[in-house]
């Protein structure tokens, strides 16, 4: 994982949790509100907290394990539209802010990224907010999947 002065990092190899591509409304999220939160590297996240990024930790479940320190990254569409790419063994896939739900519920074997800072204040208190700038999905692709890969899907006739 690197991280840099100009208000970006990347995670290569990132284990991402917390994921809502669709903007779900729930009881931590606002409806259309686009994230997901990564895990990031201990000494990395201290750096970060540094520079006010809203860093938080995740409470280890098992004894003697450390809390794991993560942020949260937004999928925002309004000013800067992220490149996001989906990656199987028949190709790449471009999403798009109609189809990028579908990261919801897929299985991934490799998440790579890039996130971007936005300096922010809102009465009085100030931070910044992780955006995803490029990110490239790897599916978990099984046996099956794999093995039909190369044939094409029937017209439906519509």
């Amino acid at each position: 994982m690197a991280y840099s002065e100009a208000k970006t990092f990347m995670v290569e190899n990132a284990d991402i949790i917390f994921r809502n591509f669709e903007g779900r409304e729930g009881p931590m999220n606002t409806k259309g509100q686009r994230n997901f939160c990564v895990f990031l590297d201990p000494e990395v996240a201290l750096e970060m907290i540094e520079d006010d990024w809203n860093v938080k930790y995740l409470t280890a479940r098992e004894e003697g394990e450390e809390d794991r320190p993560y942020i949260q990254v937004s999928v925002g569409y309004k000013t800067r539209p992220p490149r996001i790419v989906l990656i199987s063994s028949t190709g790449r896939t471009h999403l798009t802010e109609e189809n990028v739900e579908i990261l919801d519920v897929v299985d991934t074997s490799m998440v790579d990224l890039i996130a971007r800072g936005y300096d922010w204040t809102v009465n009085g208190k100030s931070g910044t907010k992780a955006y995803v700038q490029s990110m490239f999905v790897t599916l978990e692709e099984d046996a099956l999947e794999r093995k039909y890969a190369v044939i094409e899907e029937a017209d439906d006739g519509e």
